[in-house]
Protein backbone atom coordinates (compact mmCIF):
# COMPACT_ATOMS: atom_id res chain seq x y z
CA UNK A 1 0.00 0.00 0.00
CA UNK A 2 0.71 3.71 -0.93
CA UNK A 3 -0.15 6.85 0.63
CA UNK A 4 -1.32 10.25 -1.00
CA UNK A 5 -1.32 13.46 1.08
CA UNK A 6 -3.28 16.33 -0.55
CA UNK A 7 -1.12 19.83 0.90
CA UNK A 8 -1.94 21.56 -2.24
CA UNK A 9 -4.72 23.84 -0.60
CA UNK A 10 -4.15 27.85 0.01
CA UNK A 11 -5.77 27.81 3.70
CA UNK A 12 -7.83 30.95 3.49
CA UNK A 13 -9.29 30.78 6.34
CA UNK A 14 -5.96 31.07 8.39
CA UNK A 15 -4.57 33.97 7.09
CA UNK A 16 -2.46 36.10 7.54
CA UNK A 17 -0.50 33.20 8.26
CA UNK A 18 -1.17 31.23 4.76
CA UNK A 19 0.29 34.52 3.01
CA UNK A 20 3.49 33.35 4.39
CA UNK A 21 3.68 29.74 4.66
CA UNK A 22 1.30 27.05 3.73
CA UNK A 23 -1.37 26.08 6.38
CA UNK A 24 -0.08 22.32 7.19
CA UNK A 25 3.15 23.56 8.28
CA UNK A 26 1.22 25.47 10.92
CA UNK A 27 2.77 23.82 14.03
CA UNK A 28 0.43 21.39 16.64
CA UNK A 29 2.24 21.25 19.76
CA UNK A 30 5.55 22.32 17.97
CA UNK A 31 5.46 19.84 15.09
CA UNK A 32 3.61 20.90 11.76
CA UNK A 33 0.13 19.05 10.78
CA UNK A 34 1.83 17.20 7.98
CA UNK A 35 4.46 15.25 10.61
CA UNK A 36 1.54 14.53 12.71
CA UNK A 37 -0.07 13.20 9.30
CA UNK A 38 2.98 11.70 8.22
CA UNK A 39 3.23 9.83 11.63
CA UNK A 40 -0.56 8.73 11.43
CA UNK A 41 0.80 6.81 7.88
CA UNK A 42 3.73 4.90 8.89
CA UNK A 43 1.89 3.67 12.14
CA UNK A 44 -0.31 1.82 9.54
CA UNK A 45 2.67 0.28 7.98
CA UNK A 46 3.02 2.41 4.88
CA UNK A 47 6.08 4.27 3.58
CA UNK A 48 6.26 5.57 0.38
CA UNK A 49 3.92 8.82 0.18
CA UNK A 50 3.15 10.96 -2.97
CA UNK A 51 2.82 14.53 -1.32
CA UNK A 52 0.65 16.86 -3.80
CA UNK A 53 1.96 20.09 -3.40
CA UNK A 54 0.98 23.75 -5.11
CA UNK A 55 3.05 26.93 -5.39
CA UNK A 56 4.18 26.13 -1.38
CA UNK A 57 6.56 23.10 -2.42
CA UNK A 58 9.93 24.80 -1.44
CA UNK A 59 7.95 25.47 1.93
CA UNK A 60 7.09 21.74 2.55
CA UNK A 61 9.88 20.27 0.56
CA UNK A 62 12.25 22.08 3.21
CA UNK A 63 10.83 20.93 6.43
CA UNK A 64 10.11 17.27 5.37
CA UNK A 65 12.93 16.96 3.09
CA UNK A 66 12.78 13.19 1.66
CA UNK A 67 11.38 12.05 4.42
CA UNK A 68 13.63 9.75 5.89
CA UNK A 69 13.73 11.96 9.27
CA UNK A 70 10.95 10.74 9.75
CA UNK A 71 11.13 7.27 8.57
CA UNK A 72 9.41 7.37 5.03
CA UNK A 73 9.75 7.77 1.37
CA UNK A 74 8.62 11.10 -0.07
CA UNK A 75 7.77 11.69 -3.88
CA UNK A 76 6.35 14.94 -4.23
CA UNK A 77 3.92 15.97 -7.07
CA UNK A 78 2.76 19.28 -8.20
CA UNK A 79 -0.44 20.70 -8.41
CA UNK A 80 -0.77 23.93 -10.63
CA UNK A 81 -4.48 24.50 -9.88
CA UNK A 82 -6.46 23.18 -6.93
CA UNK A 83 -8.95 21.41 -9.49
CA UNK A 84 -10.14 18.95 -6.77
CA UNK A 85 -9.54 15.92 -4.91
CA UNK A 86 -10.35 13.50 -7.69
CA UNK A 87 -7.98 15.30 -9.58
CA UNK A 88 -5.07 15.12 -7.32
CA UNK A 89 -5.82 10.94 -7.81
CA UNK A 90 -5.13 11.30 -11.67
CA UNK A 91 -2.12 13.19 -11.34
CA UNK A 92 0.08 10.59 -8.98
CA UNK A 93 -1.46 7.85 -11.37
CA UNK A 94 2.08 7.12 -12.63
CA UNK A 95 3.23 7.24 -8.42
CA UNK A 96 0.19 4.97 -7.46
CA UNK A 97 0.47 2.23 -10.09
CA UNK A 98 -1.52 -0.49 -9.72
CA UNK A 99 -1.09 -0.50 -5.53
CA UNK A 100 -3.77 0.21 -2.89
CA UNK A 101 -3.56 3.22 -1.32
CA UNK A 102 -4.59 5.94 1.30
CA UNK A 103 -5.50 9.20 0.56
CA UNK A 104 -5.15 11.58 3.88
CA UNK A 105 -5.73 15.31 3.29
CA UNK A 106 -2.71 17.17 4.69
CA UNK A 107 -4.64 19.45 7.49
CA UNK A 108 -6.41 16.65 9.14
CA UNK A 109 -5.64 15.67 12.71
CA UNK A 110 -6.36 12.46 14.13
CA UNK A 111 -3.83 11.88 17.15
CA UNK A 112 -5.68 8.40 17.97
CA UNK A 113 -4.62 7.11 14.39
CA UNK A 114 -6.08 4.85 11.35
CA UNK A 115 -4.69 1.63 12.40
CA UNK A 116 -8.06 -0.17 12.85
CA UNK A 117 -9.28 0.86 10.05
CA UNK A 118 -6.60 0.52 7.77
CA UNK A 119 -6.44 -3.38 8.98
CA UNK A 120 -10.17 -3.76 8.36
CA UNK A 121 -9.51 -2.41 4.54
CA UNK A 122 -6.57 -5.07 4.00
CA UNK A 123 -8.74 -7.58 5.50
CA UNK A 124 -11.43 -6.71 3.69
CA UNK A 125 -10.74 -5.05 0.38
CA UNK A 126 -13.38 -3.42 -0.70
CA UNK A 127 -13.16 -1.07 -3.48
CA UNK A 128 -12.84 1.79 -1.64
CA UNK A 129 -13.52 2.65 2.18
CA UNK A 130 -14.18 6.22 3.85
CA UNK A 131 -13.90 7.30 6.95
CA UNK A 132 -16.55 9.14 8.81
CA UNK A 133 -17.49 11.32 11.72
CA UNK A 134 -20.40 12.54 12.96
CA UNK A 135 -20.75 15.88 12.93
CA UNK A 136 -23.19 19.01 14.30
CA UNK A 137 -23.54 20.27 10.70
CA UNK A 138 -22.67 17.76 7.68
CA UNK A 139 -23.90 21.19 4.80
CA UNK A 140 -19.94 21.97 4.81
CA UNK A 141 -18.73 18.13 4.28
CA UNK A 142 -19.46 15.04 1.71
CA UNK A 143 -21.97 12.68 3.68
CA UNK A 144 -22.45 9.45 4.14
CA UNK A 145 -25.86 7.29 3.77
CA UNK A 146 -24.24 3.96 5.61
CA UNK A 147 -26.59 0.42 5.88
CA UNK A 148 -26.49 -1.09 9.03
CA UNK A 149 -23.30 -3.50 7.53
CA UNK A 150 -21.03 -0.46 7.25
CA UNK A 151 -22.25 -0.75 3.43
CA UNK A 152 -22.04 2.95 1.84
CA UNK A 153 -25.42 3.28 -0.06
CA UNK A 154 -25.08 6.69 -1.50
CA UNK A 155 -22.46 9.46 -1.44
CA UNK A 156 -23.89 13.48 -1.47
CA UNK A 157 -21.16 16.26 -1.54
CA UNK A 158 -22.40 19.01 1.08
CA UNK A 159 -26.12 18.91 0.39
CA UNK A 160 -28.52 20.99 2.10
CA UNK A 161 -30.81 19.14 3.65
CA UNK A 162 -28.14 16.01 4.59
CA UNK A 163 -29.94 12.83 5.36
CA UNK A 164 -27.24 11.68 7.50
CA UNK A 165 -24.57 12.99 10.35
CA UNK A 166 -21.83 11.06 8.94
CA UNK A 167 -19.42 13.38 7.12
CA UNK A 168 -16.72 12.34 5.62
CA UNK A 169 -13.27 13.50 7.30
CA UNK A 170 -10.44 13.15 4.72
CA UNK A 171 -9.13 9.81 4.78
CA UNK A 172 -9.74 7.25 2.16
CA UNK A 173 -8.74 4.18 1.24
CA UNK A 174 -8.78 2.75 -2.23
CA UNK A 175 -8.10 -0.34 -4.49
CA UNK A 176 -6.75 0.76 -8.12
CA UNK A 177 -10.37 0.59 -9.17
CA UNK A 178 -10.93 4.15 -8.00
CA UNK A 179 -8.86 5.41 -11.07
CA UNK A 180 -11.24 4.48 -13.85
CA UNK A 181 -14.06 5.81 -11.40
CA UNK A 182 -11.85 9.29 -11.57
CA UNK A 183 -11.45 8.59 -15.30
CA UNK A 184 -15.35 8.56 -15.42
CA UNK A 185 -16.49 11.77 -14.25
CA UNK A 186 -17.25 15.39 -15.28
CA UNK A 187 -16.39 18.71 -13.10
CA UNK A 188 -18.79 19.58 -10.12
CA UNK A 189 -20.94 23.29 -10.48
CA UNK A 190 -17.36 24.55 -9.25
CA UNK A 191 -15.45 23.43 -11.53
CA UNK A 192 -13.65 20.46 -9.65
CA UNK A 193 -13.54 16.73 -9.98
CA UNK A 194 -15.01 15.57 -6.57
CA UNK A 195 -13.53 12.74 -4.99
CA UNK A 196 -17.32 12.05 -3.79
CA UNK A 197 -18.45 12.30 -6.93
CA UNK A 198 -15.59 9.23 -8.02
CA UNK A 199 -16.65 7.03 -4.93
CA UNK A 200 -20.31 7.67 -5.89
CA UNK A 201 -19.75 6.24 -9.24
CA UNK A 202 -18.28 2.93 -7.88
CA UNK A 203 -21.67 2.67 -5.62
CA UNK A 204 -23.59 3.13 -8.59
CA UNK A 205 -21.58 0.77 -10.65
CA UNK A 206 -22.07 -1.77 -7.62
CA UNK A 207 -18.82 -2.35 -6.60
CA UNK A 208 -18.59 -2.55 -2.50
CA UNK A 209 -18.01 0.82 -0.90
CA UNK A 210 -17.75 0.83 2.81
CA UNK A 211 -17.44 3.38 5.53
CA UNK A 212 -15.88 3.48 9.11
CA UNK A 213 -17.01 5.75 11.69
CA UNK A 214 -14.13 7.29 13.73
CA UNK A 215 -14.70 7.62 17.35
CA UNK A 216 -11.66 9.92 18.68
CA UNK A 217 -10.82 12.94 18.38
CA UNK A 218 -10.70 15.06 15.19
CA UNK A 219 -9.76 18.26 13.72
CA UNK A 220 -9.82 20.19 10.47
CA UNK A 221 -7.03 22.07 11.29
CA UNK A 222 -9.00 25.11 8.88
CA UNK A 223 -9.17 27.72 11.51
CA UNK A 224 -7.27 29.05 14.65
CA UNK A 225 -9.99 28.24 17.04
CA UNK A 226 -9.69 24.63 15.48
CA UNK A 227 -5.56 24.72 15.97
CA UNK A 228 -5.52 25.97 19.63
CA UNK A 229 -8.29 23.26 20.32
CA UNK A 230 -6.03 20.84 18.91
CA UNK A 231 -2.53 21.87 20.50
CA UNK A 232 -4.84 21.18 23.65
CA UNK A 233 -5.84 18.31 22.58
CA UNK A 234 -1.88 16.93 21.98
CA UNK A 235 -1.03 18.19 25.07
CA UNK A 236 -2.90 16.58 27.43
CA UNK A 237 -0.48 13.51 26.16
CA UNK A 238 2.47 15.26 26.86
CA UNK A 239 5.52 13.86 28.62
CA UNK A 240 7.56 16.40 30.66
CA UNK A 241 10.94 16.25 30.60
CA UNK A 242 13.82 19.00 31.22
CA UNK A 243 16.68 19.00 28.16
CA UNK A 244 17.52 22.72 28.53
CA UNK A 245 18.27 24.72 31.21
CA UNK A 246 15.77 25.84 34.07
CA UNK A 247 17.46 28.37 37.05
CA UNK A 248 16.78 28.11 41.17
CA UNK A 249 14.62 30.91 40.78
CA UNK A 250 11.91 29.54 37.96
CA UNK A 251 9.18 26.73 39.05
CA UNK A 252 7.51 23.85 36.87
CA UNK A 253 4.40 22.40 37.42
CA UNK A 254 2.82 19.35 36.20
CA UNK A 255 3.97 18.20 32.11
CA UNK A 256 6.29 20.54 30.75
CA UNK A 257 8.83 19.91 28.36
CA UNK A 258 11.88 22.16 28.35
CA UNK A 259 13.69 21.17 24.60
CA UNK A 260 17.00 21.22 23.98
CA UNK A 261 18.92 24.66 24.66
CA UNK A 262 16.03 26.66 25.73
CA UNK A 263 16.17 28.59 29.20
CA UNK A 264 13.97 29.33 31.79
CA UNK A 265 14.92 32.42 33.82
CA UNK A 266 12.64 33.63 37.46
CA UNK A 267 9.62 32.04 36.01
CA UNK A 268 6.49 29.84 36.14
CA UNK A 269 5.55 27.06 33.90
CA UNK A 270 2.48 25.01 34.27
CA UNK A 271 1.76 22.19 32.24
CA UNK A 272 0.91 21.30 29.67
CA UNK A 273 3.13 23.09 28.04
CA UNK A 274 6.21 22.88 25.87
CA UNK A 275 9.27 25.18 25.07
CA UNK A 276 10.83 24.93 21.96
CA UNK A 277 14.56 24.68 21.06
CA UNK A 278 16.33 28.07 22.12
CA UNK A 279 13.62 29.54 23.55
CA UNK A 280 14.68 32.32 26.55
CA UNK A 281 11.70 32.18 29.12
CA UNK A 282 12.65 35.34 31.42
CA UNK A 283 10.93 37.20 34.61
CA UNK A 284 6.89 35.46 32.90
CA UNK A 285 3.98 32.90 33.54
CA UNK A 286 3.60 30.47 30.95
CA UNK A 287 0.56 28.60 31.59
CA UNK A 288 -1.52 25.51 30.38
CA UNK A 289 -1.52 24.21 26.86
CA UNK A 290 0.94 26.61 25.66
CA UNK A 291 3.05 25.58 22.75
CA UNK A 292 6.31 28.06 22.15
CA UNK A 293 8.38 27.41 19.34
CA UNK A 294 11.79 27.47 18.90
CA UNK A 295 13.94 30.52 19.28
CA UNK A 296 11.64 32.49 20.80
CA UNK A 297 11.78 35.00 23.65
CA UNK A 298 9.04 35.70 26.49
CA UNK A 299 10.20 38.51 28.92
CA UNK A 300 7.83 39.72 31.70
CA UNK A 301 4.73 38.18 30.36
CA UNK A 302 1.90 35.96 30.71
CA UNK A 303 0.94 33.48 27.99
CA UNK A 304 -1.07 30.46 28.06
CA UNK A 305 -3.93 28.56 26.25
CA UNK A 306 -1.66 29.59 22.68
CA UNK A 307 0.90 29.05 20.19
CA UNK A 308 3.69 31.35 19.52
CA UNK A 309 5.44 30.27 16.30
CA UNK A 310 9.83 30.03 15.66
CA UNK A 311 11.34 33.10 16.66
CA UNK A 312 8.25 35.35 18.05
CA UNK A 313 9.05 37.61 20.90
CA UNK A 314 6.71 38.58 23.61
CA UNK A 315 7.26 41.22 26.47
CA UNK A 316 5.70 43.01 29.01
CA UNK A 317 2.08 41.64 28.35
CA UNK A 318 -0.21 40.51 31.15
CA UNK A 319 -2.50 38.42 29.54
CA UNK A 320 -1.80 36.83 26.31
CA UNK A 321 -4.83 33.96 25.69
CA UNK A 322 -6.03 32.27 23.43
CA UNK A 323 -3.77 33.41 20.52
CA UNK A 324 -1.20 32.14 17.65
CA UNK A 325 1.03 34.43 17.01
CA UNK A 326 3.49 33.78 13.92
CA UNK A 327 6.85 33.25 13.00
CA UNK A 328 9.35 36.19 14.37
CA UNK A 329 6.25 38.19 15.51
CA UNK A 330 6.98 40.89 17.99
CA UNK A 331 4.33 41.47 20.42
CA UNK A 332 5.08 44.47 23.45
CA UNK A 333 3.35 45.98 25.76
CA UNK A 334 2.45 49.52 26.43
CA UNK A 335 0.87 50.87 29.92
CA UNK A 336 -2.63 50.64 30.30
CA UNK A 337 -5.33 48.93 32.66
CA UNK A 338 -6.19 46.42 30.19
CA UNK A 339 -5.48 42.98 31.30
CA UNK A 340 -6.41 40.36 28.51
CA UNK A 341 -6.05 40.15 24.97
CA UNK A 342 -6.47 37.53 22.15
CA UNK A 343 -4.37 38.08 19.38
CA UNK A 344 -4.26 36.51 15.81
CA UNK A 345 -0.56 37.60 14.73
CA UNK A 346 0.84 36.96 11.37
CA UNK A 347 4.52 36.46 10.45
CA UNK A 348 6.61 39.61 10.80
CA UNK A 349 4.20 41.79 12.52
CA UNK A 350 4.55 43.91 15.42
CA UNK A 351 1.71 44.84 17.44
CA UNK A 352 1.93 47.21 20.63
CA UNK A 353 -0.99 46.36 23.17
CA UNK A 354 -1.76 47.15 26.78
CA UNK A 355 0.41 45.82 29.53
Amino acid sequence: MKALVLSGGSGTRLRPFTYSMPKQLIPIANRPVLEHVLQNIREIGVTEIGVIVGDRRPAIEAVLGDGSRLGVQITYIDQEQPLGLAHCVSLAREFLGEDDFVMYLGDNMLPGGVVAIAEDFRDRRPAAQVVVYKVADPRAFGVAEVAADGTVLRLVEKPQQPRTDLALIGVYFFTPAIHKAVAEIEPSARGELEITDAIQWLVSAGEQVGASEYHGYWKDTGRVEDILDCNRELLNGLVGSVQGEVDADSVLIGNVLIEPGARVVRSRIEGPAVVGAGSLIEDSFVGPYASIGKDCVLHSTHVDYSIALDGATVSRVSGVHGSLIGRSAAVTGVHSATRHHRLVVGDHTQVEVAA
